[in-house]
C-alpha cells in the first residue's frame, strides 16, 4: 500500500481546494526583520471580527498565527512576561565558552 492511498484520519479534506474568499480589510501593518526572519504584523477585520495576523517568512517558508481581537489583551500580557523574564536571566554559556577564557 502506497502512504497516500490511506484515508486521512482528518476526513475527505482535499489538499489544495480553494476556500470562499472572505473579504478582509486591513486596518493597521508592520514589517519587522529579526535575524534572518521577517515578521508581518496585520491588524484586519473581517465579517466574523478583529484580529491580528502574524506571519513568520523564513527564505520563502511562511508560517501565520492569528489571534482573534478579544484575546490581544492576554497575548500581550504573555510577550510582556516573556520579554521580563529574557531580560531577567543571565544568558546562558555557549559550549566551551568558559574553558576558553580558563585556559588563555
Amino acid at each position: 500500500m502506497i502512504s497516500n492511498d490511506r484515508s486521512s484520519p482528518f476526513g475527505n479534506r482535499q489538499r489544495g481546494a480553494p476556500k470562499a474568499s472572505i473579504n478582509e480589510e486591513t486596518l493597521k501593518s508592520e514589517k519587522i526583520q529579526i535575524e534572518r526572519k521577517t515578521f508581518l504584523f496585520a491588524l484586519k477585520e473581517n465579517p466574523r471580527g478583529r484580529f491580528l495576523r502574524i506571519t513568520e517568512d523564513v527564505g520563502g517558508r511562511r508560517d501565520t498565527i492569528i489571534i482573534p481581537a478579544p484575546g490581544l489583551d492576554e497575548f500581550k500580557r504573555v510577550i510582556d512576561s516573556m520579554v521580563k523574564a529574557s531580560n531577567e536571566a543571565p544568558p546562558a554559556k555557549a559550549e566551551g565558552e568558559g574553558e576558553a577564557a580558563e585556559t588563555a
